[in-house]
């Protein structure tokens, strides 16, 4: 998502999201000077911040912004924080929004020191504010998320994954977070529990989207929109949907045949398996699927009084469901 697409859709609420910026900046403060160091660093990477203007949106939507608010977008802030730094270990990556990565500049120990930290300093947040279900509700996502992320590395290496399972780990992995930003945003300003769960299965959606898009766009995107070569997740045999679908569309000898060049080291097999999932219907299924949750996204956001807030929102959703990046 482009800075300037993302300034537009969270308009109505800049000025709160300057006052997270600060409070944010606050909470990574610390007195041991390495730790300090380390998260002005983190500071500077400047993310998008997409998770803490989804919690900031959503207590909108249902009420008023306020400093359970605040707590909540720090918490799941945290989190995603957390969770980079020890994935960027984890897949022994170098640079991370253009910047060398923490583990990069400060080796790994430092970098899972760090991703701990932060997780720690979201709990802590959360009970000192006595938010036990904001805690509960990013404790069920991180569960998910690890729980996401082994079943994908299991099918993987078992080269068996199906579209039931495609749907589990998508949800665990991506749209689990986006989820709990939504529900403990919407938890932050009203205690009407139809209305959290409306945000939190609104939230659900848009991190299915994200993730189908993503996947589509490895078949169908160019290097230079996405910033990473397609066929990315072939290279890494994650068996996404247009490739899932299309293994069951074709005929079994067609297949047999693209599971074995699948496994091959060849190096020209992209070019072979876009054709199979062009030909196949693997790419006009998954735009199929993309267009129905963002049509259940927007039938969410109906059940809302019309607002500025409620706008941004359904330019979010045609967003994520048509980007070219």
């Amino acid at each position: 998502m482009k800075e300037k697409d993302l300034r537009k859709i969270s308009e109505p609420i800049q000025d709160e999201l300057k006052e997270f910026q600060i409070r944010f900046s606050n909470v990574l403060k610390s007195k041991v000077a390495l730790l300090d160091l380390i998260t002005k660093y983190i500071l500077k990477q400047k993310g998008k911040r997409i998770r803490p203007i989804l919690v900031l949106a959503s207590a909108k939507m249902c009420g008023k912004i306020n400093d359970r608010t605040y707590v909540a977008a720090n918490l799941v802030e945290l989190l995603h924080t957390a969770t980079l730094i020890h994935d960027d270990v984890v897949d022994e990556a170098k640079t991370r929004r253009g910047i060398a990565s923490i583990n990069a500049v400060w080796k790994n120990k430092v970098a899972v020191l760090i991703g701990d930290f932060l997780l720690s300093k979201g709990l802590m947040i959360s009970l000192d504010a006595n938010e036990y279900d904001f805690l509960k509700s990013t404790t069920n996502a991180v569960k998910r998320m690890s729980e996401g992320e082994l079943l994908q590395i299991q099918k993987a290496r078992n080269f068996d994954s199906t579209e039931e399972t495609y749907f589990k780990v998508i949800s665990d992995k991506t749209a689990s977070l986006i989820k709990t930003c939504c529900e403990i945003g919407a938890m932050s300003s009203t205690s009407d529990k139809e209305k959290i769960k409306l945000m939190s299965d609104f939230g659900e959606n848009i991190g299915i989207i994200f993730q189908l898009r993503d996947d589509l766009l490895d078949y169908i995107g160019r290097k230079k929109l996405l910033g990473k070569s397609t066929g990315n997740d072939l290279k890494e045999k994650k068996f996404t949907l247009p490739l899932i679908v299309s293994l069951r569309n074709a005929p079994n000898s067609k297949s047999k045949e693209m599971m074995k060049l699948i496994k091959s080291d060849s190096a020209k097999k992209f070019d072979k398996v876009y054709e199979f999932v062009n030909e196949y219907g693997g790419i006009n299924y998954t735009d199929e699927k993309i267009k129905n949750y963002s049509n259940d996204a927007y039938a969410i956001l109906k059940k809302f009084p019309d607002s500025e807030i409620k706008k941004s929102l359904e330019s979010l959703v045609h967003f994520i469901s048509n980007r070219e990046y």
